[in-house]
């Protein structure tokens, strides 16, 4: 039995439970019925399933479901911390006493942790400690208000005092009812559920004032019913008010005795006019002094004559009149000198501080001081009131004023140092569990091979602990000693392999030094000490400046040899053979044929620099050191030929090194941030040293004496029967093939370009040409080798290699220019029907027959046809031979012409008939659309 799935009765339901967003046609219905079906509110494990199924149909449509998942999670989110917000809002409004500091705090800290603080019920709590804390401010303001209000009561008391009695008696009646409101009202404040909350210093300012006013009520109140008792019976006690007593002994009829008068000051003494003299004249001359020194800004000088006139001052201050001592104090304003002589200016220095000081909590938005600067703006502005304490007079209501907006002001400081603390320990922990995980991982990582993983894991240790956070000097001193401890004991293993990879480097360096002291370089010997080197630099990291000295060490004896070699080697290359000169010249000749353009001078310079290769050129006179490289000249073309064949072989081996005289410098192993090695360093090494040897060979050997002709065969064992026919002979060696033709097949290692490092010529070991029977290959199947020159010098075979890469790519481009020509004047010649203008046919190509060409000359000379359908069929198939695009509106044509062709096997393919195919089309009348398909068609026929 085979079990049905209910996935389509399970598709149905859905389909039938979104309204039919899964059978909807388009992706746009999908979406419109999902945003209907999520706006009837469905359940999140509904949509969950609406989900798995549509998002591998429809991902535009399960958007919309993945968003309202997403926001239905946030939500959920939101709503766990707004219960924690919403409890801790609880917790507050419940306490009896609640700190202001405590609810903005609530506020700033619930918005940084996410909470929804406009939604119920964050909003709501937000609100009752909104309003809780506008009832403490309310209240504390309430009770300062009050406390002035009993100041000014008493006051009311001691203006009636010093008025008459009757006076006081009529105001009596309504200063009591003022006092018992009075303190019904500070009662109420009391009694107010937000009293407890307010700070501890109201309550005793309170009852301090209710005191103060109760006793000065009570005194007025018995003092005025003694009057009135005294008013009434002559013989009571007369009030303790002086004002009062008097009016009632005047109104006894008692005589009432005279104020006694003031006693008189007595007379200063009189002062001498000579001393008066003195003193005034020894004010004015400190006073001259430093108005000079002020006027030409002499800074330390009017320093010094101020003090000297304050000392004047002490001595002569009271013999001064009052405008001389208007001049001083201008004069030492001036030499802002007024701080110092507080007699004037002691007052003026603390209002300019209480302003200072009141100032601090109204700074413009933005500007508001931090706690740091505060607590040192603070400490400053007290610093400078007790300057100006010092010389002067105390001022105690200035005083008041300070130091209470010092104390406001201080609470910003008192903020920054609890977050201070508690950052700090923070901090702190984060510390002492940094220093617990390092020794955790020390302990883990005890024997770890990988060094440059661990360096990774120090380097992120270090940076852990750097960054992490600020801690104050004591507890710094105290962790630090435990870290270094903790990170010595994760770094000593990897201490240990940095020092004796220090040890092994100075050996290899050592060993650099020997091979490079060497008369003849052991390539192999560098490449392994190369390699030992990149190894160890892999394995163990250093320092960077300590290991870019190691490398320069190691590398300076490898690169002193590898020069050596390059200055000997250029010396033997600096002797130019006279073939390779006759090289030289003709591929100069070649550069300046490519840049003329002209096809046949280009042609006529490759054939010279073909011929100088061949060893054409006029042999150059003997010298009489004997004969020069230049004796090739005499030999055959075909060995003239196999030398060039040989030079191109040699290429990838020799023009490295030659083109890199730094070679030996790249080729030193790869360090970190170092230059790597060279792969192909030790076969240029091998290569230049060979075409050293090879030259100075050809310059000093003489020229070897011609081969003997073969004999003749005159009679061979054969077979008669039909299997044993035998092969041709192969191939001769090349003659005059051009560069990059293989000299045998180009069987890799054979000498030919099947493989990037064959060097041409013969092997060391002589395998594959003398093997076997002495005249042939490996078996006796081939010819011995030709005897070949000397090879081309590098500089030559790159100058002829470029000048005719150079030529081609000329040849290329003129053959391009002049197929576009011909195209376009075929074009015109049928837009005007001049067969004149028809370009010939070495113009067209070899593709273009004569008879072809006729046929389109006839088809442009007479006048158009009226065939539309032949022209559109002949256009069809030339699309269709050139394998080029139709447009859209005729591709059922083309359709139905392929069709018709497959139904005619025997007949020509378009391929074949293309030439009277588009003379057909140059039958017609000419069309500019119809153009641009010609000429898409024979631009591609043209070239085949």
């Amino acid at each position: 039995m085979t079990s049905t799935s209910s996935k389509p009765h399970d598709l149905q339901a859905l389909d039938t439970l979104t309204g039919g967003a899964f059978t909807a046609p388009t992706s746009g219905e999908r979406a419109a019925r999902i945003r209907d079906w999520l706006a009837g509110n469905p359940s999140s494990e509904q949509m969950q399933e609406v989900f798995k199924e549509l998002s591998g149909r429809d991902k535009g449509a399960a958007r919309l479901l993945r968003e309202k998942l997403d926001e239905i999670k946030r939500a959920k989110g939101q709503e766990a911390i707004a219960a924690e917000w919403a409890q801790k809002a609880e917790t507050l409004l419940a306490q009896s006493k609640l700190n202001i500091a405590d609810a903005l705090a609530w506020q700033r800290d619930a918005a940084k942790a996410g909470a929804p603080l406009s939604r119920e019920p964050l909003a709501g709590l937000k609100a009752q400690l909104a309003e809780r804390v506008k009832g403490i401010e309310d209240l504390q303001h309430r009770a300062q208000v009050h406390r002035e209000a009993a100041v000014l009561l008493a006051q009311r008391f001691e203006v009636l005092s010093t008025k008459g009695w009757k006076d006081a008696q009529a105001a009596e009646e309504s200063l009591r009812a003022d006092v018992t409101h009075w303190q019904q009202q500070a009662a109420d404040i009391v009694a107010d559920a937000n009293w407890n909350s307010l700070d501890a210093k109201f309550a005793p300012q309170l009852e301090a004032s209710k005191s103060q006013l109760l006793v000065v009520s009570d005194s007025f109140h018995g003092a005025l019913a003694q009057a009135v008792a005294a008013a009434a019976d002559a013989a009571a006690p007369l009030p303790p008010v002086p004002v009062w007593a008097d009016e009632l002994r005047a109104a006894r009829g008692e005589v009432v005795a005279p104020k006694p008068a003031a006693p008189a000051r007595p007379a200063a003494p009189k002062v001498d006019p000579a001393v008066r003299a003195a003193a005034q004249d020894a004010v004015q001359a400190a006073l001259a002094k430093l108005e000079q020194e002020t006027a030409e800004g002499h800074g330390k000088a009017s320093a010094g004559a101020a003090a000297a006139l304050r000392a004047v001052l002490k001595e002569h201050g009271k013999l001064v009149d009052a405008p001389l001592e208007a001049r001083v104090h201008a004069a030492l304003v001036a030499a802002g000198e007024l701080e110092g002589w507080q007699r004037w200016s002691a007052d003026k220095v603390r209002e300019d501080l209480v302003a200072k000081a009141e100032g601090l909590l109204k700074r413009p938005e933005g500007q508001a001081l931090g706690g740091r600067k505060m607590q040192e703006t603070l400490r400053a502005l007290r610093d400078q009131w007790k300057q100006a304490d010092q010389g002067g007079v105390p001022n105690h209501a200035l005083w008041k004023r300070f130091d209470e907006a010092c104390n406001e002001a201080h609470k910003v400081v008192e903020a920054w140092l609890e977050k201070v603390r508690a950052d700090a320990a923070e901090h702190r922990a984060l510390r002492v569990a940094l220093i617990e995980e390092v020794k955790a991982w020390a302990a883990a990582h005890a024997g770890a091979t990988d060094l440059k993983a661990h360096n990774r894991a120090l380097h992120q240790f270090a940076d852990r602990w750097r960054d992490a956070g600020h801690v104050g000097e004591k507890v710094f001193a105290e962790l630090q000693p435990l870290w270094n401890e903790a990170f010595g004991a994760a770094r000593a293993p990897f201490e240990t392999a940095q020092k004796a990879s220090v040890e092994r480097r100075q050996a290899m360096i050592a060993e650099a030094t020997e091979l490079g002291a060497q008369p003849m370089l052991r390539i192999d010997a560098v490449k392994a000490l190369q390699q030992r080197w990149q190894h160890e630099a892999q394995s163990v990291p250093l320092d960077r400046r300590h290991e870019q000295k190691l490398w320069d060490a190691f590398r300076a004896p490898i690169d002193e040899a590898f020069n050596r070699k390059t200055v000997e080697r250029e010396k033997a290359s600096a002797a130019m053979s006279e073939h390779d000169r006759h090289v030289l010249e003709a591929s100069k000749a070649l550069d300046a044929a490519n840049a003329g353009g002209d096809a046949q001078k280009i042609r006529a310079a490759i054939a010279g620099l073909e011929a100088a290769l061949r060893g054409e050129a006029p042999a150059p006179a003997t010298t009489s050191d004997g004969p020069s490289v230049g004796a090739t000249g005499v030999e055959a073309p075909g060995q003239a030929a196999a030398e060039f064949g040989e030079s191109a072989e040699q290429t990838p081996g020799s023009s490295d090194a030659e083109a890199t005289p730094s070679a030996p410098a790249a080729a030193v192993a790869d360090a970190p941030d170092l230059v790597a090695p060279a792969d192909g360093a030790d076969a240029s090494a091998r290569s230049d040293s060979a075409a050293h040897e090879a030259g100075e060979a050809a310059s000093v050997a003489p020229a070897a004496p011609p081969k003997p002709a073969p004999k003749p065969v005159v009679a061979m064992r054969g077979d008669d029967r039909p299997s044993s026919k035998k092969a041709e002979a192969a191939p001769a060696a090349r003659g005059t093939g051009r560069f990059g033709d293989r000299r045998d097949g180009g069987r890799p290692g054979a000498g030919g370009p099947g493989r990037p490092n064959d060097r041409g010529g013969p092997r060391p070991d002589a395998r594959g040409g003398d093997r076997g029977a002495p005249g042939g290959g490996r078996f006796g199947d081939r010819p011995p080798r030709e005897d070949r020159g000397p090879r081309l010098g590098d500089a030559a075979f790159r100058a002829q290699r470029e000048a005719l890469e150079r030529a081609d790519m000329a040849l290329r481009k003129l053959a391009a220019q002049a197929h576009g020509e011909a195209l376009t004047q075929v074009l015109g010649a049928w837009e005007q029907r001049d067969a004149a203008r028809l370009p010939s046919v070495q113009e067209l190509g070899r593709a273009v027959t004569p008879a072809v060409r006729t046929q389109w000359s006839q088809a442009v000379g007479a006048a158009p046809t009226a065939g539309a359908s032949d022209a559109a069929e002949a256009l069809l198939r030339l699309e269709m031979a050139a394998e080029v695009p139709t447009p859209a509106e005729q591709l059922d044509a083309r359709r139905a012409l392929q069709l018709k062709l497959l139904t005619k096997r025997g007949d020509p393919t378009p391929a074949q008939t293309w030439g009277q195919d588009a003379g057909k089309v140059l039958a017609a009348a000419h069309d500019a659309a119809t153009a641009r398909r010609l000429q898409n068609a024979l631009k591609a026929l043209l070239r085949k």
